[in-house]
């Protein structure tokens, strides 16, 4: 059952939401909290729900910038068999213990995984650590969700590089 997980409604639709996800236990990923990023389609059930994770994550079949995630089952093989309770109870956690580098969204996470995986363990564990605590991850959405506001009001972000445009004189 859904009830051990946090939801948080974005905006005031039902079909956008946050779901903090725990990592499975027996698993490098034990111990991190990351925040899931969940947009069902109009046509859900029959249409696959959009995945994201929104603080980052160290594996070979997640996107490391955006979050998003390389698993065929929700990707192309869904079934409206399939809810929100397999996503969370069997697929997640099916992928963070059995990565896949042979269809790698993470490049660098997949050829550690296979040169060395203890170091791609130690690895993972450092991003638990670093990005996936749970005290952190409400900061991680806002921060996220922020980041047009604050370029919109003219905030500088020192992490950016890249000049958008001019501003007019």
């Amino acid at each position: 059952m859904m009830s051990d997980y946090k939801v948080e409604m974005i905006n005031d639709g039902m079909q956008e939401f946050y779901v903090d996800f725990h990592g499975p236990s027996e698993s490098p990923y034990h111990g991190g909290v990351w925040r899931i990023r969940v947009e069902l389609p109009d046509a859900y059930p029959y249409k696959s729900p959009s995945i994201g994770f929104i603080n980052k994550i160290y594996h070979p079949n997640v996107d490391e910038m955006s979050g998003s995630v390389c698993l065929d089952v929700i990707n192309q093989t869904w079934s409206p068999m399939f809810d929100l309770v397999n996503v969370f109870e069997v697929f997640l956690p099916q992928l963070l213990l059995y990565p896949n580098p042979s269809d790698p969204l993470n490049g660098e996470a997949a050829a550690l995984m296979m040169r060395d995986r203890a170091a791609y363990e130690l690895r993972v564990k450092e991003y638990c650590e670093k990005y996936a605590k749970a005290e952190d991850i409400g900061a991680a959405a806002e921060d996220k969700s922020s980041d047009e506001e604050e370029l919109s009001d003219n905030e500088s972000d020192s992490g950016d590089d890249q000049v958008v445009g001019q501003a007019d004189p």
